[in-house]
């Protein structure tokens, strides 16, 4: 009797042929996807993280700091209130008045929106860390000299932004200053000080006596 899977010659048919075929494909892609889901899953199992807290080294100003935190603590948190470096301040904790502005490997970031453990292995630098040995940086200098503060609230987040514009350019424009403060808000209306400060540290003429402010 012929056998319907074979033609006259008892060579498979096409049919069977390719059912097969699409057999062993459906079962080696299923394989394949368990396998990347079963690596998935064990590389996400890995990474768990918390929620009580967990040991996390800061390299803040140049030096380790080693605390335990939840998770979900923000980097400003874990600054003001786990360490003794308070420089950095809560305004507004929504990303809007740069009060909390800390350096990121020298990029001013918002301290309140980013959490301390996704800053491990970045240098870190808050305003504690401008003065070196005591002495002020020049531009803190400049500020002291021009008056740049009043509540002096702000005046931290100023600091940390400017001072990332003066390590990319030292000598930027009054423009280069607005634009590098356009996230920071003085709600004590300083801002012409702060623009004769930036100026002077800028080694602009005239710094000591111009009218123009950060914010328009």
């Amino acid at each position: 009797m012929k056998d319907s899977n074979t033609d006259g010659l008892g060579v498979q048919s096409r049919r069977t042929f390719f059912k097969s075929v699409g057999t062993v494909a459906v079962t080696a892609a299923t394989a394949g996807a368990q396998s990347v889901a079963a690596e998935l899953e064990k590389a996400n199992a890995e990474k768990i993280i918390g929620p009580g807290a967990v040991p996390v080294t800061l390299e803040v100003n140049g030096a380790p700091l080693r605390l335990q935190l939840e998770p979900r603590v923000t980097l400003l948190d874990a600054l003001r209130n786990y360490s003794s470096l308070t420089g950095a301040k809560d305004g507004c904790d929504r990303a809007s008045c740069g009060a909390c502005t800390v350096l990121l490997d020298n990029v001013p970031v918002y301290s309140c929106q980013k959490l301390a453990i996704e800053a491990q292995g970045h240098a870190i630098t808050t305003v504690e860390g401008l003065a070196k040995n005591g002495e002020l940086s020049g531009l803190q200098k400049a500020f002291v000299e021009k008056d740049a503060s009043m509540c002096g609230y702000c005046t931290p987040g100023f600091l940390m932004s400017l001072t990332a514009l003066f390590k990319k350019n030292p000598h930027p424009t009054a423009d280069e200053i607005r634009h590098a403060c356009a996230g920071n808000i003085c709600r004590c209306g300083t801002q012409p000080h702060i623009m004769q400060a930036a100026l002077q540290t800028a080694g602009a003429t005239g710094a000591g006596s111009t009218t123009e402010v950060i914010h328009a």
